[in-house]
């Protein structure tokens, strides 16, 4: 293929197609089931699903089919195939994996701005799920075409995107089973969730975490007293909740005390972590938001870097049982709750460490406290199968040609459910997982927005590998 006839076809699309129908996206409040009970009530992930359905027909991609799946209980899943062009020599299947549920607002957002608005300042578009990751559709039906476009070749392709990611994708792994004829020989994996350190270069995940959580509630009356009639008899439920979460947590360094959390380092992994800071020293913790005075765990960047990638760390994501400080009796609380969240070494068992964690807080409780863990949610982790020799040569020519600078693989130390999936299912698979994701992106948070000229060379970037795949290599 042309270069250039590739990046005049991606650009084109993306200015003239792309982001007006991305924007609408935004504006749909399609939060993901675990934060919306109603979700079905509120028809806001169908509304998702239909809107890109239509976009993607509308497409004029040549033999394009959408069809939204949905069995019984489950979230929507709009599947989009694609037939290979005649050129193809691939006789596999290249799955696109996205996702369309969404995160919930989350907190107050800057002036201006707001999760369901969809608000373009230069090249930056805000709003929520515009980076995470409602771009994914876009950018992989746009490489196709940009292909086509430019005389390329390429196999079979499947898109697949869910509406549950953001609660632990559920319910993928049975449409998996459920499509698994549909899908084919896969033997490449495109998956648009995930990003890198800066826009320089085209950024691919090597590794990524897995996750338990949970709600931990300690109870210790039937209902609330008077803080003076019972403090100093009753066990305050916190200094058991504290208690426990110095079993889980070294309250000094942080460190996870669960044996089962922990997993070996792999080979080699400290010097790709070497190679990733001396890009940039210092990066890794300058880009966090950090009040003055507050330094990270360790000094050593390298040490942090690992932290964040191959060892389990602990976040309290969530309370209740504890009214607001400005409005707080001299009550003496019967339970409180905290929702813990585990990241996990790529190789753990996220089941294992779940029980483990049960089992923690669960046996010995201090004063025969009541313990419940409930809402579990586990999510397992995922590490890259080696990179093929047409992989290599094709990030080799996207480098020289798209970026001017070497592709680079790092670790994340969030997750991919969908990820660890398709690694157990298609073994001898490839796999590319990057995506638009920048370190400023605020995916989660308030303020959320996508560089557009780099989800541009993002997609650009997958029409070379998808044309190299084609070759049947």
């Amino acid at each position: 293929m042309e270069h250039a006839r590739v990046r005049d076809a991606v650009d084109r699309a993306w200015a003239d197609h792309v982001i007006p129908s991305l924007s609408e996206l935004v504006e749909i409040p399609a939060v993901s089931p675990a934060y919306d009970p109603s979700w079905r009530a509120g028809g806001q992930l169908h509304a998702a699903v239909d809107h890109v359905r239509r976009w993607v027909e509308s497409s004029g991609l040549p033999g394009v089919a959408c069809q939204v799946v949905e069995l019984d209980g489950r979230t929507p899943l709009l599947l989009v195939e694609v037939p290979a062009t005649a050129g193809s020599a691939s006789s596999g299947t290249v799955v696109f994996y996205g996702h369309l549920d969404k995160q919930p607002a989350l907190g107050e957002w800057s002036p201006g701005l707001g999760p369901w608005q969809a608000v373009r300042r230069g090249d930056r578009l805000y709003g929520r799920g515009s980076v995470d990751d409602g771009y994914a559709a876009y950018a992989a039906v746009t490489a196709l075409g940009a292909v086509r476009a430019a005389g390329g070749e390429h196999a079979r392709a499947v898109v697949l995107l869910e509406t549950g990611e953001e609660s632990g994708s559920p319910d993928l792994p049975v449409y998996l089973e459920h499509l698994s004829d549909r899908l084919g020989d896969v033997t490449l994996v495109v998956c648009l969730d995930s990003g890198g350190d800066d826009y320089e270069r085209l950024w691919l995940t090597s590794s990524l975490r897995g996750a338990v959580q949970a709600t931990v509630t300690v109870r210790v009356l039937d209902t609330p007293v008077h803080s003076g009639l019972g403090g100093g008899i009753v066990p305050n439920p916190f200094l058991v909740m504290r208690g426990l979460l110095d079993r889980l947590e070294d309250p000094a360094t942080g460190e996870v005390r669960v044996p089962e959390m922990h997993a070996p380092l792999p080979d080699g992994l400290r010097e790709e972590v070497e190679e990733l800071v001396a890009l940039d020293p210092g990066r890794v913790t300058r880009r966090f938001p950090l009040v003055e005075g507050v330094v990270p765990l360790v000094a050593d960047d390298v040490e942090l870097i690992v932290n964040n990638t191959w060892r389990p760390a602990l976040s309290v994501i969530g309370a209740a049982g504890l009214p607001e400080a400005s409005s707080a009796g001299a009550v003496l609380l019967d339970a409180v709750s905290l929702r813990l969240s585990f990241r996990l070494p790529p190789p753990v068992d996220a089941e294992t460490a779940r029980a483990a964690l049960e089992k923690v807080v669960t046996t010995d409780v201090p004063y025969g406290a009541r313990v419940e863990v409930t809402d579990a949610m586990t999510i397992n982790g995922w590490h890259a199968p080696a990179v093929a020799p047409w992989l290599s040569a094709a990030l080799v020519d996207v480098a020289e040609q798209v970026y001017g600078e070497p592709c680079r693989s790092a670790g994340l130390g969030g997750g991919i459910p969908f990820m660890e999936t398709l690694g157990r299912r298609y073994p001898d698979a490839q796999f590319v997982v990057t995506g638009a994701l920048g370190p400023d992106s605020n995916l989660h948070v308030p303020d959320e927005w996508l560089n557009i000229p780099f989800a541009r060379q993002l997609t650009e970037s997958i029409a070379h590998i998808v044309d190299a795949h084609s070759a049947g290599r």
